[in-house]
């Protein structure tokens, strides 16, 4: 039985009235949503609040969920909605992610050199990498920040962030080929890779 399958018994359990069910959900999700809600909301403290106020709304919005989309998708797309919420009652604009570590970092093609992080010149190219990363998903707009974050850092199927993202499959494409346009720009002279290079 599969992931999709579990949580959808779980699910169902749930709706039941089971609460042991929505907390073993919630058991499996809280690390993961609370990861995600991070890239969005900066304060420690903060996430740990906006996704447990995501895991109520889930909790309260569970009689609608049909198993249309997989419940990590759904649960994802209120997570998302309840930081933008937040963020916008407390005055300020969803901000992207807070850094990338070096794990991150080996996830681009680009960063090859960085995998041996013996070297003074290697932990230093890590760091600039990272910051580059950081600097380059600030100055995206939001949707093309979510769809990015969504992929490459929650490894989200395209169709699970067409879902997540209320939008379709096409535009989540067009949306993560953009981000990663916009980002291989500003990585391309700290790793001096020709301008025809993707990772």
């Amino acid at each position: 039985m599969g992931d999709r399958e579990v949580d959808q018994q779980l699910v169902e359990r749930a709706q039941r009235g089971d609460k042991r069910a929505f907390e073993l959900l919630v058991l499996k999700y809280q690390r993961k949503l609370g990861r995600l809600l991070s890239r969005f909301v900066r304060d420690a403290g903060e996430v740990e609040d906006v996704t447990q106020e995501a895991f109520i709304k889930a909790y309260r919005a569970l009689p609608n969920f049909r198993g249309d989309s997989a419940f990590y998708t759904w649960l994802y797309r209120i997570g998302i909605n309840t930081a933008k919420n937040y963020l916008v009652a407390m005055g300020r604009r969803a901000p992207t992610a807070t850094g990338f570590d070096h794990e991150e970092a080996e996830n681009f093609d680009d960063a090859e050199q960085l995998r041996d992080t013996n070297t003074p010149e290697n932990a230093m190219m890590s760091k600039q990498v990272g910051e580059t990363v950081t600097r380059a998903m600030d100055a995206l707009p939001e949707e093309l920040r979510t769809a990015i974050t969504l992929r490459e850092i929650e490894g989200l199927s395209y169709e699970d962030i067409a879902s997540a993202m209320n939008c379709p499959i096409g535009t989540v494409r067009s949306r993560i080929f953009r981000a990663r346009e916009a980002i291989a720009t500003e990585l391309r002279p700290l790793l001096g890779t020709d301008k025809d290079r993707r990772w």
